[in-house]
């Protein structure tokens, strides 16, 4: 890696060309080598102005400083209760200590905001408050009190976009408005797909604002071009994106032999690759070794295509084609966003098969399906800005909505696993919520979900500490709303109603806690999916009768209301805990309950 910068770093010089952290460490390396160029540039300026100083890192703190030192007439413009790209490097210290810096300083307070009802800026304030590194401030409204913060719950993610855009298609009804009105703000890439596909199913027009559509992200077309020639091994345009991902050695020369020859046979580059014992085509024996490799890895998922449900056989692709080892090597906050895409792909695909009445198991290819007609509507038509805007709370900093929904605020999503043991970052996270908040002017909507898959486990949720510390004279909390159970509270009082209905298998695997297999990104412990079929043991479908107690591995406990049908296509209705569900018997996967 350090040759790979060096070479990088000679390439800029060649070109004089720099990029911008060259700018900030090039003038501070000038600034203490050549201090007459310094003591030029204080002459120059004699009051320094910086905005958005809770923004600045420590490179351009040590300028500012060194910048201001003489004449010490720097005027910084910031708001510490917005500090929230850490990530990239900004420190809430410069501004916090600003005081420190300049003991002769004044401080000038800007508390009133133009922008929302006094019920949205008395709810974030309610919230900021708990934060204990701030500089205090009471920041007012002199708008109309609006309407109360409304929280809802759904029963799991699929649920939660169904609300969110039946929400956004009636209020856009009843009061006449454009869909530009209306933002979804959530805290992970990830979030989008859900979003986009339950916006999609109800002709909203949307745009994702600071990232691609997630059918669009590299890893999610990577992984899509995997199952198309599992699928269709005739599609050379998907062969030819995979070929050499992840990295395997065959290059661009060997994909154009194959496709120049295979255009002269009027034929595909698969049919080349499993007759190259017949061609000559001048491939030396490495590089013929590993298109071997390739072919023998294609024809594997092939035979197996037919025998897995949808989700083990794409599991199965992402695991050995080296997709998820690759994901897994880095660990930069993009290669995490990455890791977080993918996951949320196969949630998908878990969805689409456990939500199907079909009287057989989905396959891959009937997921493909799915996914091209779903995404053949073109939801992104040049010119046309009236659109519903999704897109992460980080990227909607400076932006406002007159009608906003916050999506996904749950314990472990927001905040973030990686930051609860962490009191800096949590507070970091207290701020990003406040930034959510600040962004609606007239109404403002919370969401979060009882139950979200996690690599195809359906994992039971507990809503955000930050709903919890909005003052109740702001929020309307809805019908039996749980109270955050902290960790360590366990043993120690009841569980919750809804914790009841965890399938015991599945609460087995949870408490072993970091147990080896299971898969871990960013200090977030998520479980193995081949360990709930290892630990669970279905009944036979002819012990289930109208009023049973049954288990399931991914839906919990529940009871038989209804059985219909032949008993080779028996269906029963059964009433889990996240609402009822009609199963196909043979396929259920259900354990009688004593």
């Amino acid at each position: 890696l350090g040759e790979i910068y060096d070479r990088y770093v000679k390439r800029c010089k060649h070109f004089g060309a720099m990029d911008f952290d060259d700018l900030l460490l090039q003038t501070n390396l000038l600034f203490r080598d050549h201090p007459e160029i310094l003591d030029r540039y204080r002459e120059t300026f004699d009051y320094l102005l910086v905005d958005e100083y809770q923004d600045t890192n420590f490179s351009q703190y040590l300028i500012i400083k060194k910048l201001s030192e003489v004449h010490r007439n720097i005027c910084v413009v910031g708001d510490d209760a917005q500090s929230i790209y850490s990530f990239r490097g900004a420190r809430i210290e410069n501004i916090l200590n600003f005081k420190n810096d300049y003991p002769d300083y004044r401080l000038f307070k800007l508390e009133r905001n133009y922008r929302s009802t006094q019920t949205i800026v008395k709810a974030a304030n309610s919230v900021i408050r708990k934060n204990r590194k701030q500089i205090s401030k009471e920041v007012y409204s002199d708008r109309e009190k609006g309407e109360l913060i409304r929280v809802v719950r759904a029963a799991d993610d699929r649920e939660e976009g169904f609300i969110v855009a039946s929400h956004i298609s009636d209020l856009r009804f009843r009061m006449q408005l454009e869909y530009n009105d209306f933002a979804v703000l959530y805290r992970t890439n990830a979030q989008s797909r859900i979003f986009e596909e339950s916006f999609r199913r109800m002709n909203i027009p949307y745009k994702v604002f600071g990232s691609l559509s997630f059918y669009q992200r590299k890893e999610i077309k990577d992984l899509l071009a995997y199952f198309r020639i599992t699928v269709n091994p005739r599609d050379d345009e998907s062969l030819k994106r995979v070929i050499n991902y992840p990295l395997r050695g065959i290059g661009k020369t060997t994909v154009d032999r194959l496709e120049t020859y295979a255009g002269k046979l009027n034929t595909g580059i698969w049919t080349v690759l499993t007759h190259l014992d017949q061609v000559n085509l001048g491939f030396n024996r490495g590089t013929l070794a590993k298109l071997k490799g390739f072919t023998d890895l294609i024809r594997g998922f092939q035979e197996q295509l037919h025998r897995m449900e949808a989700f083990d056989m794409a599991y199965t692709i992402l695991k050995e084609t080296g997709i998820l080892d690759d994901l897994k090597s880095d660990q930069t906050p993009e290669n995490v966003s990455r890791y977080e895409n993918v996951e949320e792909l196969l949630n998908g695909i878990r969805d689409f098969t456990d939500n199907q009445e079909n009287e057989r198991e989905m396959t891959l290819a009937d997921f493909l399906q799915e996914v091209t007609l779903m995404t053949d509507a073109d939801m992104e038509k040049d010119g046309d800005l009236n659109k519903v805007s999704i897109m992460t709370i980080h990227s909607a900093k400076g932006l406002e909505f007159k009608h906003l929904v916050i999506a996904g605020v749950e314990e472990e999503l927001f905040p973030s696993q990686m930051s609860v043991d962490n009191p800096n970052e949590l507070e970091e996270e207290r701020r990003l919520f406040y930034v959510a908040l600040t962004r609606a002017a007239e109404s403002a909507m919370i969401t979060y979900a009882a139950t979200r898959y996690r690599w195809g486990i359906q994992q039971f949720c507990s809503p955000s500490r930050f709903i919890r510390e909005i003052a109740p004279e702001f929020v309307e909390l809805p019908t039996g709303f749980h109270p955050l159970r902290h960790p360590g509270g366990a043993g120690k009082e009841e569980l919750p109603e809804r914790e009841k209905f965890v399938p015991e298998s599945y609460r087995k695997i949870m408490q072993r806690g970091k147990a080896p297999g299971q898969v871990s990104v960013g200090g977030r412990k998520l479980v193995n999916v081949d360990r709930v079929a290892k630990d669970f043991n279905p009944s036979d479908t002819n012990q289930i009768k109208v009023g049973t107690r049954v288990e399931h591995p991914r839906f919990g406990i529940g009871e038989v209301t209804a059985i219909e049908g032949e008993v080779s296509s028996a269906k029963a209705t059964v009433s889990f805990p996240i609402g009822k569900k009609q199963l196909l018997l043979k396929f259920a996967k259900l354990r009688v309950l004593e």
